[in-house]
């Protein structure tokens, strides 16, 4: 199947009116894919939209037309989450489709349309809505898709319920999972390597998005610092964010960092507050999210935002009806600062978020596209989104690849030699997704390490795939410079200006003398972050040309090892950094040379 994007010669906005007689106007990617869909008539159809885009909307007119040309007789909409169905309910009403949001059994009311559900719901009861299809003609809209593929009940359940629907509508932002269970009404195509892949009817991504001025372009804040750290076997560690470690050692420092009682994360929460205050100039209502891992973090954080700022921060630590409520509240008032576990469910609106911080220590780009998306949503053109990040090699890969579209592989590809599985975390975090989203789930893994203390440097700014700014202390006029950078510009402005703030930073360094320069005085881009994937490429090197230089001297591999520990120092190789492996391997290069 083919996929289809937009024509990027329309507009945003065209046709500038409403053919299907139920909204103002149509973004070109909402009238391009009605335009496919009513040309087609699809059973099934999978729309790809970026957060922030218009999926809703593009649903709804869709829903509007076939209620309207008798094609289904009732609709019902499939959410992720009790906030998320309400949300649903109450931009269908606006439109004059009435959906019972707390329908659970029994003969709707004759002044409904249909019903808002979730996928929790449907797993309870299947039959319910199986029946429900088979008795009418119904549309069924499956928001955020994905969730389907989250445990193997829910897609059964899915599956068993909507098999007899006349029409099925999926949507998702984020269509690419980690694991292989697969969506349900999702067709796959198989490629050239053997892969089964998701194939979309109708994508529109972050990229033409953001050149449709729909979404806001993001800048990501990247801050490293120094931690210390006591093992479970009682060995302090001390590390700085963002140096080339073992995958151990950067979850120990990045959750080391993410320690409320360490000074990271109050520099940075201070930080995120000056880029608020800046942006709250041109756009008066924005605010600000904390992403926190769990409830005791999260009331922590709201606890330092007081303490920085003399105001309350909006605390939401579960998907309860309380919960939903003070979204709510948020969303329409103009209050700066909310913390949520995990995060504010994905498709949830606060249009007026543009500051976040990424204080989670979840690594899977399902999950950071899911963030991230909370704050691109576009009111107009110029506004921009701010998201501040530890200095974490999967975070900064994240950041830089925001434009590249992802299929959900139903295959995993083969590993090759040394190499770890790259599914293995998104599948454990699955697993948990099944459990309550926002309990404090400790484990011994967690209770392995004990933070001691940590400190904050502003590291770099990454923003259209590029990396600017040298390392700066917390508070100096170097960080101000970026963190004061207008909150309305076009992309184009906000690169240029990026571009003369690195260019003055460097001017000031060169000024100062030798012995002010206690920070690492190269340019973002000179400083590469290293992968664990790039470490484990390292040592496999080393252990080829060990391998080599046994063959020529006869020495044992164990000799060898040990003697470049000697005269290079360090750890063992699995412990090794980056540095330190790069230097042995030019150490035993220079041994095979010199025996030549």
């Amino acid at each position: 199947m083919t996929t289809t994007t937009t024509n990027h010669h329309l507009s945003p906005a065209f046709p500038g009116r409403a053919p299907w007689g139920t909204a103002n106007k149509l973004r070109a990617w909402q009238q391009g894919a009605m335009e496919k869909y009513v040309q087609e008539q699809p059973r099934d159809f999978l729309a790809v939209a970026t957060p922030g885009a218009g999926k809703t909307t593009f649903a709804l007119t869709l829903a509007s037309w076939l209620l309207h040309h008798h094609v289904v007789q009732q609709v019902t909409v499939v959410a992720p989450t009790e906030h998320l169905k309400k949300q649903w309910a109450e931009a269908a009403a606006r439109i004059g489709i009435k959906l019972d949001p707390e329908y659970s059994a029994g003969p709707l009311g004759r002044e409904y349309h249909g019903v808002a559900v979730t996928y929790a719901g449907v797993g309870v009861r299947p039959m319910l809505h199986r029946n429900r299809c088979e008795q009418r003609k119904t549309l069924v809209i499956l928001d955020e898709i994905h969730h389907a593929g989250d445990s193997k009940s829910w897609g059964e359940a899915c599956l068993e319920a909507f098999e007899p629907a006349t029409r099925r509508l999926a949507l998702t932002g984020t269509p690419f999972r980690s694991d292989t269970n697969p969506i349900p009404f999702v067709t796959y195509e198989e490629g050239n390597d053997g892969i089964r892949r998701s194939s979309a009817d109708y994508t529109y991504g972050y990229g033409n998005a953001l050149g449709d001025g729909v979404v806001r372009p993001v800048i990501f804040l990247s801050y490293s610092g120094n931690m210390r750290w006591r093992t479970k076997a009682g060995d302090e560690i001390a590390a700085r964010l963002g140096e080339p470690m073992t995958k151990d050692a950067v979850s120990q420092a990045w959750r080391t960092a993410l320690d409320p009682r360490g000074e990271w994360m109050p520099n940075v929460l201070r930080a995120a507050d000056r880029r608020l205050t800046e942006v709250r100039k041109s756009i008066p209502d924005a605010g600000a999210l904390v992403i926190a891992s769990d409830q005791e973090s999260a009331r922590a954080y709201a606890k330092l935002i007081r303490e920085i700022t003399g105001e309350g921060a909006t605390l939401v630590l579960s998907d309860d009806s309380g919960a939903s409520q003070r979204i709510d509240d948020f969303s329409h008032g103009d209050d700066r600062w909310m913390v949520a576990v995990r995060m504010v469910s994905e498709g949830v609106d606060v249009p007026r978020l543009a500051v976040g911080v990424y204080a989670t220590t979840i690594s899977t780009p399902l999950f950071f596209a899911q963030a991230v998306g909370r704050f691109v949503r576009s009111r107009r053109r110029g506004e921009t989104a701010s998201v501040f990040l530890p200095t974490v090699p999967d975070l900064l890969t994240f950041a830089n690849e925001m434009e590249v579209e992802r299929d959900h592989v139903l295959d995993k590809p083969k590993k090759g030699d040394g190499e770890e599985d790259p599914y293995a975390e998104e599948e454990k975090l699955l697993a948990e997704a099944e459990r309550q989203q926002d309990e404090d789930t400790g484990t011994d893994d967690q209770l392995s390490f004990e933070a001691l203390e940590s400190d904050a440097v502003f590291d770099r700014v990454l923003y259209n795939n590029a990396e600017f700014g040298m390392q700066a202390h917390a508070g100096s006029e170097e960080e101000q410079d970026y963190l004061g950078i207008p909150g309305l510009l076009e992309p184009e402005q906000v690169q240029l200006l990026l571009q003369k703030r690195q260019a003055r930073q460097i001017a000031h360094s060169r000024k100062r003398p030798d012995a002010e320069a206690d920070l690492l005085e190269l340019p973002a881009e000179r400083r590469p972050v290293v992968t664990h994937k790039e470490l484990l490429e390292l040592r496999k090197q080393l252990n080829t040309l060990v391998g080599a230089y046994v063959h020529q001297s006869g020495k044992p591999h164990g000799v060898v090892h040990t003697e470049l520990r000697r005269v290079c120092g360090g750890p063992p190789s699995a412990e090794a950094t980056a540095g330190q492996l790069n230097e042995r391997i030019r150490k035993v290069r220079e041994w095979a040379t010199r025996m030549k």
